[in-house]
């Protein structure tokens, strides 16, 4: 069989999988933490973990496999390492190594970077956008069939299963990510210390970048952490709990599409960004007064139109006053900043939760979202 044949489909399929072993146990890690005798803060720490290491790991990572000019190596090393982490904590039942590896889970993320500039290679250079989305859209599917299977499988075999789940989707996209092809003719010049710093001066680039990391503070502090306590607290199953995070994430995938090219050209950059903070500090806000599950449903879909309004903005406005030929390297600093939010939400507020309840962590996350309209009116242009 040609090479070119396959390598296409191949890709997608090891790139769901990917995702799909990451993102499995998420429903029920917030509660099974919980049901291990995590407080509040160390779960903030365990569910932070996953964004403090992607902190530290992508541009260095990004960097290296530029260097090497060798993707596919890491592409298999980040598969690697999210099947150990998925491992370890299906063996290891204790709040303290939940946090050593779900870090490694973050550390396994960190290699996302090949994906994409190898994938996008496969293509002509104008048709690289093109590449990026539908290779994201594959990341979607791997994450929203691993939350919505997760959840059932914990319901049916416990929340200890879908660690074993997760393990099992990682071992076979390993398998196939032996088959990658590599490209041997993509060139690309390593990024620089002094590429980095040139593009951080750029006023625009560090508003969009500190916005979004108010977006996953509040992501990763609510849909990905305490959103599933708080679900379980008033009654939900672990099934439901899968579908919550999957009902959280379907409506973004749709607004996501028609953000950049419907809602922006109509209404404006800077409005469609005001409005979807302000949706997202609503339905954080709410959290504490819901008492049913269905009504949570509902409250978590509103935030996810919310979330697919903003987040596409702002990854477009990060490089929209940036030069072609600097474009890559803001892009870059962009998704490298913005998982401070991973890390610091979660772990705020399971500090806040820790000392005056959990529903001050979501009110917390509200006024953010508030802030965040409040910026966004004021400095967008």
């Amino acid at each position: 069989m040609n090479k070119g044949s396959y390598r296409i489909p191949l890709f997608y399929i090891v790139t769901s999988l990917y995702w799909f072993s990451m993102y499995s146990y998420v429903p029920i890690l917030s509660p099974y933490a919980k049901s291990l005798g995590a407080s509040y803060k160390m779960i903030g720490l365990i569910v932070g973990s996953y964004g403090f290491t992607q902190m530290l790991l992508r541009i260095p990572l990004g960097i290296l496999s530029d260097k090497m000019r060798n993707r596919k190596f890491f592409i298999i090393m980040g598969i690697v390492a999210s099947f150990i982490s998925a491992v370890g904590m299906w063996l290891f039942k204790a709040p303290f190594w939940l946090l050593v590896f779900r870090s490694l889970a973050g550390c396994a993320a960190s290699a996302w970077v090949a994906y994409t500039v190898l994938f996008s290679s496969y293509f002509a250079p104008q048709d690289a956008p093109k590449a990026v989305g539908i290779i994201n859209s594959f990341t979607t599917i791997g994450q929203m069939s691993a939350t919505l299977i997760g959840g059932y499988a914990a319901q049916q075999l416990g929340q200890a299963s879908t660690f074993a789940i997760a393990a099992f989707g990682g071992l076979i996209g390993l398998l196939l990510s032996l088959f990658i092809v590599e490209n041997k003719n993509l060139d690309r010049q390593p990024l620089t210390l002094s590429q980095l710093l040139s593009v951080s001066k750029d006023w625009n680039l560090l508003l969009v970048s500190g916005l979004a990391i108010l977006i996953q503070f509040i992501t990763f502090a609510t849909t990905y952490g305490f959103t599933p306590v708080a679900a379980k607290n008033i009654g939900a199953s672990d099934a439901q709990l899968g579908l919550l995070a999957t009902i959280s994430a379907l409506p973004a995938v749709f607004i996501s599409a028609a953000s950049g090219s419907f809602f922006a050209k109509r209404y404006g950059e800077k409005k469609m960004v005001v409005v979807g903070f302000i949706i997202i500090a609503a339905t954080c806000a709410v959290i504490p007064l819901i008492r049913n599950i269905y009504l949570l449903y509902i409250s978590q879909a509103i935030g996810g139109i919310g979330r697919g309004l903003v987040y596409p903005l702002l990854m477009a406005l990060s490089i929209k006053s940036v030069e072609d030929s600097k474009r890559a390297t803001a892009m870059g600093f962009f998704q490298a900043i913005y998982a401070i939010g991973m890390f610091l939400g979660p772990s705020f507020t399971g500090i806040i939760s820790d000392m005056l309840g959990l529903a001050w962590g979501f009110l917390l996350t509200a006024v953010l979202g508030v802030m965040g309209a409040l910026i966004a009116n004021r400095f967008i242009r």
